[in-house]
């Protein structure tokens, strides 16, 4: 049995990608449409190879979804920032609850450090995240918030780098 993930409470195993889940994971990362058939083809192994490697990468929590990538600023909320709260200590559950339910926060996590919880955050305008973060921080459990806003996203949500690299590519 692997060690304790700190990352959402999932087990590493000591199971690695190989070289093919990988190639399979980059070829569904670029073409998500793409058939069993036609990525069987692409691979040049077959059909049932293709989907049993589908199945256990999806049954190990490797892949996750095969859902459409959504752009926020596309659905008009180009802001984006990162809000550190702190939290009354016992309140987790409830807290995370209050987020759950608020539309414009994109992720949470629980974090050390400083505060106890980092959220991502969006908003139709720079005066629109003042109605996002008072819908946050609206919650008696939470003490604080520091709020700071993006600039720039330099280099964008991406996994397929690492993917390559567990797998050997």
């Amino acid at each position: 049995m692997g060690a304790l993930s700190v990352h959402d409470d999932h087990r590493e195993t000591d199971m690695a990608i190989d070289h093919l889940d990988g190639r399979l994971i980059v070829l569904l990362a670029r073409e998500p449409r793409i058939g069993v058939l036609e990525a069987s083809r692409r691979l040049g192994v077959a059909r049932g190879t293709v989907q049993a490697r589908l199945d256990r990468l999806q049954s190990q929590g490797v892949i996750r979804g095969f859902g459409p990538d959504v752009d926020p600023a596309a659905l008009g909320y180009p802001v984006t920032a990162f809000a550190t709260l702190e939290i009354k200590q016992g309140q987790g559950a409830d807290i995370r609850e209050h987020l759950a339910g608020v539309p414009e926060v994109l992720e949470l996590h629980t974090t050390t450090g400083t505060g106890d919880m980092l959220c991502r955050l969006v908003a139709r305008s720079n005066a629109d995240l003042q109605r996002v973060i008072d819908k946050v921080v609206g919650f008696a459990g939470i003490v604080r918030a520091s709020t700071a806003i993006v600039m720039e996203n330099a280099v964008p949500l991406r996994i397929i780098p690492l993917v390559e690299q567990a797998s050997g590519e």
